[in-house]
């Protein structure tokens, strides 16, 4: 759609933690590698605790309470900004992608019964798929915060296509 100049705040960067943290578990075996790369997530640990109390009372259905909230609330909302609604339905789009992601891994059971130390594969896996989340995100918050549309193909045409002007 091009890279027309927004003024920006807090509101279109912060759904980006919903992915990131949901992509937290992926990421494990590259946090115990390399610590500095717990630092870069630090503040995400208010979005993870409240992401934790809500999947607990909801009885493990926080995630999808907190998608739905986002896709109502925001991107369904016409009144407000389109740049908002567009960085909220990415945000979504990828969380989507890291949530149809984890139900493939449960289902050819990657994801039950990991025994540590992990086999290099699930190890690759799992850390390519953080890295991918997390590198979207940041791509999309720094775009975000210079007031700019993030352009990643296939999940940007998806959320334009969900967000009219």
């Amino acid at each position: 759609m091009g890279q027309h100049q927004f003024k920006t705040g807090f509101l279109p960067v912060s759904p980006y933690a919903f992915p990131m943290v949901e992509s937290m578990m992926f990421g494990t075996f590259l946090m115990k590698q390399f610590p500095t790369l717990g630092l870069i997530l630090l503040p995400l640990t208010p979005f993870a605790v409240v992401y934790g109390i809500l999947n607990s009372l909801l009885g493990g259905w926080g995630g999808f309470a907190i998608f739905f909230a986002l896709y109502l609330l925001i991107v369904r909302n016409e009144s407000l900004s389109h740049f908002l609604r567009f960085n909220t339905m990415q945000a979504l789009i990828i969380g989507i992608a890291v949530s149809l992601i984890s139900a493939v891994l449960d289902l050819l059971g990657l994801l039950r019964n990991l025994v540590l130390p992990l086999p290099l594969p699930i190890v690759i896996i799992f850390s390519a798929i953080f890295l991918g989340v997390l590198v979207s995100s940041i791509y999309s918050i720094i775009q975000a915060t210079r007031g700019r549309y993030a352009e990643i193909p296939v999940l940007s045409e998806a959320a334009y296509s969900q967000t009219r002007y």
